[in-house]
């Protein structure tokens, strides 16, 4: 079994860049935007336990923002076990992490980010 915890570098300047957008989308109140690069963001850290909760911490915090029962509901378990399975090297690759998707469906990982992913 195959553990993580340090984020490369060069996946993490990526990983950055979409909190940086998501923050700016968030407050310039391009809600669909923001979550966009969320999405984006929890498919580049999904095997890297703290990258990955934070994300998803990110997600609550956006589901109580939209007042979202579904997101919230949805993501209050993917908080507390996600970062668990990351540490594991059990995480469905390429899933976007939101309430709207099953937790565990594997998909299909944009190809820009295959890319940087590829880079480790």
């Amino acid at each position: 079994m195959k553990l993580y915890w340090t984020m490369p570098t060069v996946i993490k300047k990526h990983y950055r860049k979409e909190l940086t957008l998501y923050k700016t989308e968030f407050m310039q109140r391009n809600l669909a935007q923001a979550w966009h690069h969320l999405e984006r963001a929890h498919i580049l850290a999904q095997v890297w336990p703290r990258e990955h909760s934070y994300v998803h911490w990110r997600m609550l915090s956006f589901g109580i923002h939209i007042k979202s029962g579904r997101e919230i509901l949805g993501q209050i378990p993917r908080l507390l076990l996600g970062g668990v399975k990351s540490f594991v090297g059990n995480v469905p690759i390429g899933n976007p992490g939101g309430a709207n998707v099953p937790p565990l469906r594997e998909m299909e990982i944009p190809e820009d980010l295959r890319q940087i992913l590829s880079r480790h």
